[in-house]
């Protein structure tokens, strides 16, 4: 038997619990690991919550967690890796664990810390997926909202390295942390529209919205065309004609490398707010909930 945190019902963060669980066994294709990091995302608390049932409908007990590095402690047939390789990737029946399963295990570069590795599958997955989908191009003007989000942070460094002209949108205290990154970064709230007009070059081109705050409506104004605006938190995103990117972060893994890699040579920083322990799990929800954090949390089992 192995720990994991489990819930088996909807609620608020108290219904996580740690649990005595047997440890996957690998399908074809797949790796188990000995869990050294697993990233907490957004979508984990809206699981939890049961904001996602309809979408994502819970199997009781359900092992949160999308994320996870550690190193191979068994193979299954046809796995590109061995035991003892350190992997990281997105996990097939939760991350929160001693052990997790990989479908598709990237080797974890050298130098890499844990806690990165672990924090860059969906968040860096999903900013290089919109970036593709939206078609930007070196040469126009992408508006990102929710830049100093963990998603945002790296869209905003990967679109600059692109030649792309990046405005950000944040709060007044993360306008440096932006701005360092090579983009404008511009005050959210009241007036925004006014403020990125002000700061762009010249027409608005893409608007990639990572923040969820209501903005839909005045982004494809700016843009003059729904197809212009992606969204990956706002539910509204219908109602707008605007597209809601969502899904596996990257369908076919070919992206994790690329950004392990960069992050590996440090040209693709990850913030890492705060670790946890496995049994602070709840705290670490609670905490991402009240939005306390600057950067990913990350537990360390």
């Amino acid at each position: 038997m192995s720990k994991a945190i489990t819930f088996s019902g909807y609620g608020a963060p108290e219904v996580l619990r740690l649990s005595e669980v047997t440890p996957p066994e690998p399908g074809p294709g797949q790796v188990r690991v000995r869990v050294r990091a697993a990233s907490v995302n957004p979508l984990d608390m809206k699981i939890r919550s049961g904001l996602m049932a309809d979408k994502v409908p819970a199997h009781f007990p359900v092992i949160p967690g999308l994320d996870a590095a550690g190193v191979v402690d068994a193979v299954g047939d046809g796995a590109e890796v061995a035991a003892g390789d350190e992997v990281l990737g997105a996990t097939v029946g939760g991350s929160y664990g001693e052990y997790a399963l990989l479908d598709r295990a990237v080797a974890k570069p050298e130098g890499l810390s844990w806690e990165v590795a672990a924090s860059l599958v969906t968040v860096g997955q999903t900013a290089l997926r919109v970036l593709g989908q939206l078609g930007a191009q070196p040469g126009q003007t992408l508006l990102v909202h929710g830049a100093a989000g963990s998603v945002g942070f790296l869209a905003v460094q990967l679109a600059v390295a692109r030649g792309i002209t990046v405005i950000g949108t944040v709060g007044e205290h993360d306008i440096e942390r932006v701005a360092a990154l090579g983009a404008t970064a511009v005050r959210y709230g009241d007036g925004w529209v006014e403020r990125v007009k002000a700061a762009a070059p010249g027409e608005v081109d893409l608007v990639f919205d990572a923040a969820g705050a209501g903005v839909l409506a005045d982004s494809v104004t700016l843009t003059g065309d729904p197809e212009k605006v992606i969204t990956i938190a706002d539910m509204s995103a219908a109602q707008h004609g605007v597209r809601f990117s969502a899904g596996t972060a990257d369908q076919g893994g070919q992206s994790l490398p690329e950004l392990a890699q960069l992050a590996a040579a440090g040209k693709l920083t990850v913030p890492i707010w705060r670790t946890y322990s496995l049994t602070e799990a709840a705290q670490a929800h609670t905490d991402l909930e009240a939005r306390h954090n600057h950067g990913k949390a990350v537990l360390l089992p």
